[in-house]
């Protein structure tokens, strides 16, 4: 078996559970291959014997790999599809950050949920993303990384003014979003950005996009829920000559009157997801569903 490694950062008293995965994975004759920065990270604050090969960009990357590990939170989740894209690498989130819904395997329980994997005792989640491009091109400075896992927001830049957020699907205009900014997510972002601005919480295998209009003032304005077979154009206007884009964590500028086209991406990322990690015992743990006393 071969696998890659990737964390954004080192978290303290993380180095105990690092530490433990490369045990357990070196006395399982796994081969590991751990990101270049990352690596750099682990011997500034670890002693480690052995000595571990790396790789920096997606070019080094291949179908070769059996499984990619996340170390972190759901951002190091984010940030390890750009290393994985297209390659339909199952990724393994280990959450040494907060909530959590992407990172599902907790950090105690590395050992026995490593043996699972090793054993292929899971499943995979196939989960889609949205990709953009913007008068029919890629975004200039991510053009290779034009797509997003949760989701593409279009936002406000240097003012408190709200912008206007035209917007058609399929070329037929649904409105303009008076609103500090529009979200259009995946399922998979569902549970992000679009939820903390009132959007639907969406099962994962579900063949959606949902936008969500971000402090909406046509108070009438409420999230939309579309098959993700829509192309969705969207095209900013406010006083200022700029506005933001985000996919996901990376972040342009964009002249207002841009035309946006969004769709669903052309491949899909893999999750590993184990027996007892399913997305409604995450919904449960996580969003603390069924803690009313009542239940």
């Amino acid at each position: 078996m071969k696998v890659g490694i990737y964390g954004q950062f080192y978290h303290t008293n993380s180095g105990i559970y690092v530490q433990q995965l490369l045990d357990i994975l070196d006395q399982k004759g796994v081969t590991v291959i751990i990101e270049e920065n990352f690596l750099k990270l682990i011997h500034e604050n670890e002693e480690i014997e052995k000595t571990y090969s790396h790789f920096s960009t997606f070019e080094e990357l291949d179908n070769s790999y059996d499984i990619f590990f996340s170390i972190g939170g759901d951002g190091t989740i984010l940030q390890t599809i750009t290393y994985v894209r297209d390659l339909n690498i199952p990724i393994v989130g280990i959450n040494t950050g907060r909530l959590g819904f992407l990172a599902s395997i907790q950090k105690e329980k590395i050992a026995s949920s490593i043996e699972d994997i090793i054993n292929k005792n899971y499943t995979l989640s196939e989960r889609s993303l949205v990709a953009v491009e913007v008068d029919g091109r890629a975004i200039e400075g991510i053009e290779n990384l034009n797509f997003a896992l949760n989701e593409i927001t279009v936002s406000r830049k240097n003012t408190t003014s709200m912008i206007s957020v035209e917007t058609y699907l399929n070329g037929e205009k649904l409105t303009s979003y008076w609103a500090d900014g529009l979200i259009v997510s995946t399922p998979t972002g569902s549970t992000g950005y679009s939820l903390s601005c009132g959007g639907p919480v969406i099962m994962p295998n579900t063949s959606s996009f949902i936008l969500t209009p971000i402090a909406p003032h046509n108070l009438n304005a409420r999230p939309l829920v579309v098959p993700d077979d829509t192309i969705i154009t969207l095209k900013v206007s406010g006083r200022e000559k700029n506005h933001l884009i985000s996919l996901d964590s990376r972040i342009a500028t964009l002249p207002v009157e841009t035309e946006i086209t969004l769709k669903k991406a052309a491949f899909t990322i893999k999750l590993v997801v184990l027996e007892e990690d399913t997305f409604l015992t995450t919904l449960r743990k996580k969003l603390l569903w069924g803690e009313d006393k009542r239940n």
